[in-house]
């Protein structure tokens, strides 16, 4: 696998279900009919009035895809506890460092990796 041992394995997949887990808990519009229920509905006022509801249901939805793009994440690098994956740089197969996976458990890239990805963008 990698310079990870056992205990320093299962704090790590512990950290990331409960990150899971909280995610889960929290309250994100369901679909219905492939659309979302919006939070705010609209009616028959002003339009300063109606930009307001339309600019508070963009930002719930935006806030639905957030979520749902992390509890993404964290399923992905739970999943590589499966294949044993877990702990290695997906550019350039090194080990992620204990300290950088405390910090970022679904991290995905080494150190050196996620700096060269942040200069590239």
């Amino acid at each position: 696998m990698n310079a990870l041992d056992q205990g320093q394995l299962a704090q790590l997949r512990a950290a990331l279900e409960a990150q899971l887990a909280a995610l889960s808990r929290t309250d994100e519009p369901q679909t219905v009919g492939g659309a979302r229920d919006l939070p705010v509905s609209e009616v028959e006022t002003s339009p300063a009035d109606k930009a307001t509801v339309r600019l508070l249901n963009d930002l719930a939805l935006e806030a639905a895809g957030h979520h749902a793009a992390r509890m993404q994440v964290l399923r992905q690098a739970l999943a590589k506890f499966e294949d044993g994956s877990y702990g290695l740089c997906e550019e350039c197969g090194a080990d992620i460092g204990f300290s950088r996976l405390q910090a970022r458990p679904e991290a995905r890239l080494c150190i050196a990796c996620q700096t060269r990805y942040e200069k590239q963008r």
